[in-house]
C-alpha cells in the first residue's frame, strides 16, 4: 500500500504539471487571439459609429446607435465599383501570372538535371535580398519609356516574370514527391510537361493553394505600385480608392473603415474556405518551419 501510495505520487505530480502547462498555454494562446482580434473588433465598432463618435473620451467599444448605412454611403460617396472591377482584373491576371511563371521554373529546379543548376538556383535565391526600393526607380523609368504609365500594365506584367519566394516554395514541395512518378511517366513516354502537368500538378495542389492565396493578397492590397502608376480615378484600385476619404480638411473614418471591411471580406473568406489546404501547403514547402 504504501509503495503504491509512493509511485502514485510522482505520477500524480507530473499529471499536475501537465495541466498546469497546458493551462498557461491556453492562456497565452487566448491573450494572444484577443490581441489580433481587437483591432478587428474596434474597426468594425468604428464602421457602425457616428461620425461625432469616433473620438469620444472614454473611448467605447460599442456604438451608441449602430448606422448601417455607412457601408451604403461609403461606398457610393466614390466609384468604388469601378475601383473592384479593376482590382479584380489586376489580382486575377497577376495570380494567373505567378501562377505560371512560377511553375515551370520550380519544376525545372526541383526535378530536371542541368549543369549549372544550383548555382542558378542560388542566384535567384540571392535576387530576394535586394530591396525593392532599388528597383523601384529603375522600373518606373522602363515602364515610362515603354508608355505604360497610367496602365494596368506596370501592376500586372511583373508577375508574369516569376518571383523568387514563390519558385522557391514549390521547389521545396517538388521536391516531397518522389521522383519514381517521372521514371514511370518517362517509360510510359510522356515527356517534362507532360509528366509536370499530369503528375506533379495535381500532387502539389495544396503548394499551388498556398502560393495562390498569398499572390491574391498581395495584389489585393497592393498600394505602392498602384500610387506610383495610375494617375486617373477610373483606373484606380480599391486600395487607392480607401485613400480619397483622407481629406485636407476631414476624414470620415466611420465610412472609410466600413468599406475597408467591404474590401476585406474576400481575403477573409477565401482564408476560411482554403484554409486546410493553405496550411497543408505551408508545411509541405517549408513554411512551417520543418
Amino acid at each position: 500500500m504504501t509503495t503504491a501510495i509512493r509511485a502514485r505520487g510522482p505520477m500524480a505530480d507530473a499529471n499536475a504539471k501537465v495541466r498546469l502547462w497546458r493551462t498557461a498555454i491556453y492562456a497565452m494562446l487566448l491573450l494572444g487571439t484577443a490581441a489580433f482580434l481587437l483591432p478587428f473588433l474596434w474597426m468594425l465598432s468604428t464602421a457602425l459609429k457616428q461620425s461625432d463618435e469616433v473620438f469620444t473620451f472614454p473611448p467605447t467599444l460599442l456604438p451608441a446607435n449602430p448606422r448601417l448605412d455607412n457601408f451604403v454611403e461609403g461606398w457610393t460617396v466614390l466609384p468604388f465599383n469601378t475601383f473592384l472591377a479593376n482590382t479584380v482584373f489586376i489580382t486575377v491576371l497577376a495570380v494567373l501570372g505567378n501562377m505560371v511563371s512560377c511553375v515551370l521554373p520550380a519544376y525545372a529546379f526541383a526535378r530536371m538535371e542541368a549543369r549549372g543548376k544550383k548555382i542558378a538556383f542560388s542566384l535567384m535565391l540571392a535576387t530576394m535580398m535586394i530591396p525593392f526600393e532599388v528597383t523601384l526607380v529603375p522600373t518606373f523609368i522602363a515602364f515610362s519609356k515603354l508608355g505604360m504609365i497610367n496602365t494596368f500594365w506596370p501592376l500586372i506584367l511583373p508577375a508574369w516574370f516569376g518571383y523568387a519566394y514563390f519558385i522557391f516554395l514549390l521547389r521545396q514541395f517538388f521536391m516531397t514527391i518522389p521522383k519514381e512518378y517521372d521514371e514511370a511517366a518517362r517509360i510510359d513516354g510522356a515527356g517534362y510537361f507532360r509528366t509536370m502537368w499530369s503528375i506533379i500538378l495535381p500532387q502539389a495542389k495544396p503548394a499551388l493553394a498556398t502560393i495562390a492565396v498569398f499572390a491574391f493578397v498581395g495584389n489585393w492590397n497592393n498600394l505602392l505600385a498602384p500610387l506610383i502608376y495610375l494617375r486617373s480615378q477610373e483606373k484606380f484600385t480599391l486600395a487607392l480608392g480607401l485613400q480619397l476619404f483622407q481629406g485636407q480638411y476631414q476624414t470620415f473614418y466611420n465610412q472609410m473603415m466600413a468599406v475597408a471591411l467591404i474590401t476585406l471580406l474576400p481575403i477573409l473568406l477565401i482564408f476560411v474556405f482554403a484554409q486546410r489546404t493553405f496550411i497543408q501547403g505551408a508545411n509541405m514547402s517549408g513554411l512551417g518551419g520543418r
